[in-house]
């Protein structure tokens, strides 16, 4: 079971059943991540957004380290109702809000219905998680950048972990390169929109 690391909810527990296949980012790569994270001050009061949830882990983490408000999106639909229950046992539920859906189909949603307020008060993404299980093929999530683009705030930074396995992602048009880190069979690249 993975646990918090730090923040306001540090060394609490995270509960709750997930998917078959689901892989939860080791301790190691996510103390890494949200070392770099904070580094960057990319998470006071970021509206985040974690489009391959799974554990909720990385989203829980960013939240207990000062995040604003995270959008959790979770194909499975028990685990994404266990989402719920644990955002609501770590005193969470007023700044979270999960939905149950293909990352492709939300995506989709966001982008399309943004930039109305009363229908996504988490928008525009300032942070966001691409974690999918290994076996997504890289140019789905650069099909899936592209989607998501007008859902993102000016100067929003995307983490994508993927297995060193797999193609490196190319950023869509218009975006930056913030470096890529590895471990052992894990790879986080780091990019996002480039200023205007």
């Amino acid at each position: 079971m993975p646990r918090i690391i730090a923040g306001t909810l540090g060394g609490r527990p995270v509960p709750g059943t997930v998917a078959k296949g689901t892989r939860p980012t080791s301790d190691r790569v996510r103390e890494a991540l949200f070392s770099r994270l904070t580094g960057w001050d990319a998470l006071a009061g970021a509206r985040v957004l974690d489009l391959y949830a799974g554990t909720g882990a990385l989203a829980f983490e960013a939240l207990s380290r000062g995040a604003a408000s995270a959008l959790l999106v979770e194909t499975h639909a028990p685990t994404a109702r266990s989402l719920r229950a644990t955002a609501k046992e770590l005193g969470l539920a007023e700044r979270c809000e999960v939905r149950a859906g293909k990352a492709e189909t939300v995506a989709a949603q966001l982008a399309s219905d943004h930039p109305a307020p009363a229908a996504h008060p988490f928008l525009p993404a300032d942070l966001v998680f691409l974690d999918p299980p290994y076996v997504v093929d890289t140019s789905v999530l650069e099909d899936l950048l592209a989607t998501l683009a007008p859902a993102l705030a000016a100067e929003a930074l995307v983490v994508i972990e993927r297995s060193s396995r797999s193609r490196p992602i190319a950023w869509p048009e218009g975006w930056g390169d913030d470096g890529t880190k590895t471990y052992g069979e894990t790879v986080l690249q780091y990019g996002g929109p480039l200023a205007p």
